[in-house]
């Protein structure tokens, strides 16, 4: 891979771009934020946002991307599971496609990092494939899952389930108590 992610589109889900124009700026992270699409776009719009991932090709990308924009979006190569690195609290968190990949000890230390670096009354919003199996293993997560895994710091307040790419999915909005 040279400059691209497949991972990465170039393009901003309308469910994101939705919550940028209903909210006003404030923090925001960006937990897995590959190449840096959905970080800048937030920028753009005035958020002050911090992305992480693991990948630090596409952690490189975003970097680029951000200055070539003259964005001061900040990208951390590290590990969603254990953050260390972030400072909040954050007003949002997004999630599109990270968390649903994690294996199940790795989900709980991620939603406990993210009770700790969002505030009361911040917002996450975070898209996930629901399960299936892939190459005979299971992939995704379920709204249950999902529920379950947040549901000491969080309360959901919307979740739609529809089809990306021919494989069934769901977005969730989620509010920190």
């Amino acid at each position: 891979m040279r400059g691209k992610t497949p991972w990465d589109d170039g393009s901003t889900p309308s469910e994101v771009i939705d919550f940028i124009d209903t909210h006003p700026p404030g923090r925001a992270v960006d937990l897995g934020c590959g190449s840096g699409t959905h970080a800048l776009a937030l920028a753009e719009k005035g958020w002050d946002v911090t992305g992480i991932d693991f990948a630090a090709q596409a952690i490189r990308i975003a970097r680029r991307r951000a200055v070539q924009k003259g964005l001061g979006t900040i990208f951390v190569h590290g590990d969603v599971t254990c953050p260390g690195c972030l400072d909040g609290p954050y007003d949002f968190a997004l999630d599109v496609g990270c968390l649903f990949a994690l294996k199940s000890d790795e989900r709980a230390a991620y939603a406990g990092h993210l009770s700790r670096l969002l505030k009361s009354g911040a917002w996450y919003l975070l898209f996930a494939w629901l399960p299936r199996f892939v190459n005979g293993r299971p992939w995704g997560i379920s709204p249950e899952g999902v529920d379950l895994l947040l549901a000491s710091h969080f309360r959901r307040t919307r979740m739609t389930i529809g089809e990306e790419k021919g494989v069934s999915a769901a977005w969730y909005w989620y509010c920190r108590w």
